[in-house]
């Protein structure tokens, strides 16, 4: 039987290796729970806009996204041939981001869907474990992939409002989705500060004592694995923050401010003080975005 592996990231391509399990290889190299992501079935344009934006607003250079990410995932287009699909993601926000895109890529470049099934990847494993992992794989049913494709096109959406009822429905075999979901409505702004869950999670941090880089890096991957950020997005987000003024650096070490303390206590709005022209959560672009999430209703509200 003929195995065609889709992996998120380099770091599970080297365990497989180490694993010896045969099959065919693409890495998904992206990261579509950052940045804008249009509602498209064509896939040349969908990489075209996705690249200007990756370059302009992350300074990702076009022609290397286009090497080692777009070309990559072009191997897609000859998965057919395989017996099976089988993909390996995490529980996470940027994995489950990461493998609707995939289903979708699949759906949308192949005549016929050969059998997709999904391993069920701990964020702690190693080479060993590969062999066990595949065997406890789950298929994925007709109406699971259909169930990622609408989950897909509600995330590129330019509302919330279909994401969030999808998050609440019966995932069937996608069991981390709801989960992710959730994660992701709650990176829009709070109702009262302005602040997404992660900035929240910062200056609550920080508000009872300072950080060095690293150590506040940790602390947000033990308590908010769900997102699955790496240094590259937590690092935009300090940075951010630091424009802003709600948080300062001093010899690798981070601190709050003075305003970072009116922002966390709802005496100031965090909006009021960082710009989000080019800041999109999937396909809500948030500069035009009157969404907010209501952290008492846990749920998005719409505001004039």
């Amino acid at each position: 039987m003929s195995f065609m592996y889709v992996l998120n990231g380099d770091a599970t391509l080297s365990l497989l290796r180490q694993s010896k399990l045969k099959g065919g290889v693409v890495v998904c190299r992206e990261m579509m729970s950052e940045g804008k992501v249009k509602i498209t079935k064509d896939a040349e344009a969908f990489f075209e806009s996705r690249a200007k934006h990756l370059e302009f607003h992350y300074g990702i250079d076009k022609q290397t996204y286009f090497t080692n990410v777009v070309h990559e995932l072009e191997k897609l287009k000859n998965s057919g041939s395989f017996d099976e699909i089988v993909l390996w993601f995490e529980a996470d926000l940027f994995c489950q981001i990461n493998l609707l895109f995939i289903i979708h890529y699949l759906k949308i470049n192949l005549s016929t869907l050969p059998p997709i099934s999904l391993v069920d990847l701990p964020h702690h494993r190693e080479a060993a474990d590969f062999p066990r992992l595949l065997e406890e794989r789950v298929l994925l049913q007709p109406a699971d992939i259909q169930h990622a494709l609408d989950a897909w096109d509600a995330y590129c959406a330019d509302t919330p409002q279909a994401l969030e009822t999808i998050g609440r429905m019966p995932a069937g075999n996608l069991k981390h989705l709801p989960a992710a979901i959730h994660a992701h409505l709650q990176r829009f702004p709070e109702v009262n500060s302005g602040l997404s869950a992660i900035e929240k999670f910062f200056l609550q941090k920080l508000s009872l004592g300072r950080y060095r880089i690293y150590d506040l890096y940790i602390a947000f991957w033990d308590e908010l694995w769900i997102y699955g950020f790496g240094d590259f997005q937590l690092e935009l987000f300090l940075q951010r923050m630091q424009r802003a003024g709600v948080i300062e650096e001093d010899a690798q070490m981070v601190g709050i401010t003075s305003l970072g303390r009116e922002v966390l206590n709802n005496e100031e709005n965090y909006l009021d003080y960082v710009p989000l022209e080019h800041r999109w959560l999937g396909g809500v672009r948030m500069a035009r975005s009157s969404w907010w999430w209501d952290p008492v209703k846990g749920s998005i509200v719409k505001k004039a």
